[in-house]
């Protein structure tokens, strides 16, 4: 086959949904990015205005989701809209970067969670500040052991207004400082207690102050406000070694202070020795221009975000049950909001995910960013590569591999004798075979017949593949067909029994009679009656 050189890709186009406030600060930098496709609003004199700034189109929400050269969506709605926007656009086949908070109930953003994950979907929130330069300092810092063990947290979010009426302070202005703390702590609380202050609404809190303790034995706190006399963004880190704080009030120059502060044990007492601030060095950036180019590096390249849809579930956790202990005036475990919280964190936390209703046999090998879902059986000596999603009740093994970034949807089995190269994707439901003539009461284990599938092979729902048989490269197997020989590479097969139709490219689209990817313009050629190659370019 001719060598091939790498096409450059156009960068993935977004629209902004909601062009308010925050959102106008959104079409800002996916435009100057080079990634603004078109923007939404409900306000039409609005939607035209930006259109005609970002030279883009004002789109209707439904269309923009039914729209093939729109990769993703950005949502910067009132938050009560969040889960039904993500919903739709996640049905519709989109990435999707969502403002916070990521949904109002946590089982709403678990089913958000787990859809995009089914679907292989990105799923971002905003979690502004972990793209802040003094952050990902501090974050450091801690991590290297700078601060030593972690004794205390707390955030101080003020200001005088801007207060809402659709979501409390809590709600408005904590889910920032949580999700630091959640970073900086590296695990979840045990339990969460608030108190408020209703002063302008006898329903919606104007000030509350969050407390967190954590299994660990670290301590923190969350005060927010929007009835303070002055504006105060701090976020403060306690260690048996230093402490650090992150002011986002002052310049760049002082963002970011360590003090070496000490604590002398003198006959039996504690005696404060105080040293003086050090600032931290840090390269100015915009954190929200990071944030967006980082999601635009995640959909290019199929990488996980920094605050994906399972970080912003933790979030979303922990804010519940702040909610419903304002509302109760008591402290409440997190286990009350989600099942097997510590178990779920814990496995998010390592390089993989495993969801706590899966099973890993001894001698697996799971890849970095690979995540395995509900009921799924992995069976000794198999290997999952990187940045893989298997479905719910998928079966695995023994001794079975599968490359880097296959996606296996619900319902597969994956027996002994096949092998999925890297990129392959297994519809629901589809079937594998390992011998040509089963019988229950006949052990026939010496004569399963090898099935390879070629990188970046498509096997449609409730497809039959017919052991024996090799489906070549980026080859497409439409639902239902029954594959009982070789396929050759780029083929469209459909039928019982499968026949090639026509031919597709590296994307999947069909290439029509001038064999032109219509999506990303590589060209093809026959090289042989049934034989596609790429056009090598120069």
């Amino acid at each position: 086959m001719p060598s091939q050189q790498k096409v450059t890709m156009r960068p993935p186009r977004v629209v902004v949904s909601g062009c308010g406030y925050w959102g106008a600060n959104l079409v800002r930098n996916f435009s100057a990015l080079g990634g603004l496709a078109g923007v939404v609003d409900p306000r039409p004199d609005v939607a035209a205005s930006f259109s005609a700034k970002h030279s883009v189109p004002a789109l209707d929400w439904t269309k923009a989701l039914a729209d093939p050269a729109v990769d993703a969506v950005a949502i910067a709605a009132p938050a009560e809209l969040h889960a039904r926007l993500v919903r739709e656009a996640l049905d519709a086949g989109k990435h999707v970067f969502v403002e916070k908070p990521l949904a109002l109930r946590h089982a709403e953003g678990s089913g958000l969670v787990a859809e995009a994950e089914r679907r292989g979907l990105l799923l971002m929130v905003g979690h502004l500040l972990q793209y802040h330069a003094a952050f990902i300092k501090m974050r450091e810092m801690v991590r290297a052991g700078e601060l030593g063990r972690l004794r205390y947290i707390y955030s101080n979010r003020l200001n005088f207004g801007k207060v809402r009426r659709e979501e409390n302070i809590l709600w408005s202005f904590a889910p920032h400082d949580i999700s630091m703390i959640l970073t900086l702590a590296g695990e979840a609380p045990e339990s969460v207690h608030t108190e408020g202050s209703f002063h302008l609404h006898p329903a919606i809190a104007d000030t509350t102050l969050m407390h967190l303790r954590f299994a660990s034995g670290v301590g923190a706190h969350v005060y927010v406000s929007w009835l303070h006399p002055f504006k105060e963004q701090k976020l403060v880190v306690i260690g048996d070694k230093a402490m650090a704080v992150f002011d986002d009030g002052q310049p760049w120059s002082d963002k970011l202070t360590m003090y070496s502060h000490s604590i002398d044990w003198i006959d039996g007492r504690p005696e404060p020795r105080k040293a003086a601030g050090r600032a931290v060095a840090l390269e100015e950036s915009e954190p929200l221009r990071d944030e967006c180019s980082h999601f635009l590096e995640c959909v290019a390249n199929a990488s996980t975000p920094r605050t994906d849809g399972r970080e912003g579930l933790s979030v979303l956790a922990v804010l519940e049950a702040g909610q419903r202990s304002l509302e109760s005036k008591q402290s409440v475990p997190l286990a009350d909001i989600v099942a097997h919280v510590g178990a779920a964190t814990a496995a998010h936390s390592s390089d993989h995910f495993v969801h706590p209703l899966a099973a890993v046999d001894d001698g697996c090998t799971i890849g970095k960013g690979t995540r395995i879902w509900h009921f799924t059986h992995v069976l000794k000596n198999s290997r999952v590569g990187e940045n893989c999603v298997i479905g719910q009740n998928v079966s695995i093994g023994p001794d079975v591999t599968i490359g880097d970034r296959c996606k296996i949807q619900n319902n597969v089995s994956i027996y002994p004798g096949v092998a999925l190269e890297d990129g392959v994707f297994c519809g629901p439901s589809c079937v594998f075979t390992n011998v040509m003539f089963p019988r229950a009461e006949v052990a026939r284990k010496n004569e399963f017949l090898p099935t390879l599938v070629k990188r970046g092979a498509t096997i449609g729902a409730n497809a039959t593949i017919v052991c024996g048989s090799t489906l070549g490269e980026y080859s497409f197997i439409a639902a239902g067909a029954v594959v009982t020989k070789d396929v050759p590479p780029f083929a469209l097969m459909a039928g019982v029994p499968a026949r090639r139709i026509g031919w597709v490219g590296h994307s999947g689209d069909k290439l029509g009679k001038d064999l032109v990817c219509p999506r990303e313009g590589r060209r093809y050629h026959l090289a042989g009656p049934e034989r596609l190659e790429e056009i090598a370019t120069k």
